[in-house]
């Protein structure tokens, strides 16, 4: 290899998955799963009988944990299907821009601002107004922040617990 035959590498994650595989009959109600490549909630599960050609079926009513839109899928109860790691943290807000920007703080004391207000649906600008109108009050909030498949959203709010 001469000097000129650098590898370049695009993305400098560790490459571990973002979903793992389950079986459709093992996922349930408020579970999670991968719809046309997007990670849901699941809010409902229906189990069809054995039918003549062999497979129970599962429909899984879902909505998007990010855009909340709702999705459908149907599946074999015996077939795999991919389920997103989903995380979920709690972050103390310290700061909200201008340009709707939050500075979050987590529990070691580290500050992230890569975040921005909640947008994109009705749930999330309602969320958003709440931050802001909240935050302008001078109220200490928690913000619960989900993650998963590459994104990451804001999706929940609480008033900060008074400390005496």
């Amino acid at each position: 290899m001469s000097d000129d035959d650098v590898e370049q590498f695009e993305t400098a994650d560790s490459g571990a998955s973002t979903t793992y595989p389950m079986q459709a009959g093992n996922v349930r109600k408020g579970g999670f799963m991968v719809i046309k490549g997007r990670p849901t909630k699941v809010i409902d599960v229906t189990t069809s009988k054995t039918g003549k050609h062999g497979h129970a079926k599962c429909h899984f009513t879902a909505t998007d944990i990010f855009t909340g839109k709702k999705v459908e899928e149907l599946v074999p109860s015996s077939h795999n299907l991919e389920v997103p790691l989903v995380n979920r943290d709690d972050y103390t807000l310290v700061d909200l821009n201008d340009e709707g920007f939050l500075g979050l703080m987590d529990d070691s004391g580290n500050v992230r601002e890569d975040l921005k207000l909640p947008s994109g649906h009705d749930e999330a600008e309602a969320l958003a107004r709440q931050i802001q109108s909240q935050f302008d009050e001078g109220k200490e909030l928690i913000l619960t922040v989900l993650k998963s498949m590459g994104e990451e959203q804001v999706n929940a709010s609480k008033e900060a617990p008074k400390q005496d």
